[in-house]
């Protein structure tokens, strides 16, 4: 299991509550996907569960010792007062959603005493994901939840849950992740990173490591340098661009082309962010037409060569007039 970094406030509020008896029996984990709260959820559950079994764990934090039983068991998935619902994969694909059969499925946790201490806890991941059946259902356990069990509902837009859930609820806010944890959990996650490499995942991910990772193993740092180039106005004879189409256009280069789609509107973006009046202003027009370019590039099936081509155009459009 994952410690998650960087919510250490959230983790104090929590366990407070807890210790004070006084733990509302409903909580949606709110904030941008990829940020932490799923991994937050389970630590947080290890770590009440193992506080209410015994032998209690010292610390403020959600640390839990490895020889721990009571972690032991949760790795096992045999702990027997606690539960996950996620979409169910199969063959490696997950389901859209959360199912209504899935959510029935709690009945035995729930009808049943608890076994190996008065808590159980249920983790909902993501709740965004059930099925309008499935949040009626919930829905009737969060009215009248049974004593000492505690739900965790992790959601990425709570603005589309069930206003009737979110009322049941508490709603504890996870913001992006700084750089420093950033850092931490790249390194972590990806030992022996090159400098110029950990910096690329931290910006790509923008306070999101699960948005990061996603471009590990891509060579991310070596496509920001020649975004660079081009927007410094350095790729005479578009050699640069070339270069560009050679590398990514190739159908072994797919994952690091659709990793180009993504972060050259960003840098686009990123570039705007740092101008004012007209130049501000062409910039933003660039950052559309490359947006709109990326985004159906893949959809549409377009020539990868020619997406290239005419995104890096789009970057070099930000070179400074001579």
């Amino acid at each position: 299991m994952i410690l998650p970094i960087g919510h250490d406030a959230q983790a104090r509020l929590l366990l407070a509550q807890a210790q004070s008896g006084r733990m509302h029996h409903g909580w949606i984990f709110a904030g941008p996907k990829g940020i932490g709260k799923a991994s937050f959820a389970r630590a947080l559950a290890l770590r009440l569960l193992a506080d209410a079994a015994g032998p209690a764990v010292e610390g403020h934090g959600l640390a839990v010792p490895d020889d721990h039983p009571i972690r032991r068991l949760i790795e096992a998935t045999a702990h027997p007062d606690y539960a996950e619902l996620s979409p169910i994969e199969k063959d490696g694909v997950a389901a859209r959603n959360i199912s209504v059969d899935q959510v029935r499925g709690l009945q035995r946790l729930i009808q049943s005493a608890p076994s190996l201490s008065p808590r159980r806890i249920v983790i909902v991941d993501s709740a965004d994901d059930l099925e309008r059946g499935a949040a009626n259902a919930l829905l009737k356990t969060l009215e009248e939840p049974p004593a000492d069990m505690l739900f965790l509902l992790v959601s990425h837009a709570p603005g589309r849950l069930l206003p009737t859930i979110r009322s049941r609820c508490r709603t504890l806010r996870f913001d992006a992740v700084d750089e420093p944890a950033m850092r931490s959990v790249l390194s972590d996650a990806q030992p022996g990173l090159a400098d110029a490499e950990l910096a690329a995942l931290v910006r790509a991910g923008e306070g999101s490591p699960g948005q990061a990772m996603r471009f590990a193993g891509l060579n991310l740092a070596e496509i920001e340098q020649v975004l660079g180039e081009l927007a410094a106005g350095t790729d005479e004879g578009n050699g640069k661009r070339l270069a560009l189409v050679k590398a990514l256009a190739a159908k072994s280069a797919k994952p690091r082309y659709e990793a180009f789609l993504e972060r050259a509107p960003a840098f686009i973006a990123q570039a705007a962010r740092q101008r004012q009046g007209a130049a501000l202003g062409e910039a933003l027009d660039h950052w559309e037409r490359a947006r709109h370019l990326a985004g159906g590039a893949v959809i549409l099936s377009l020539d990868p060569a020619a997406v290239v081509f005419e995104l890096a155009g789009h970057v070099a459009a930000l070179a400074p007039r001579r």
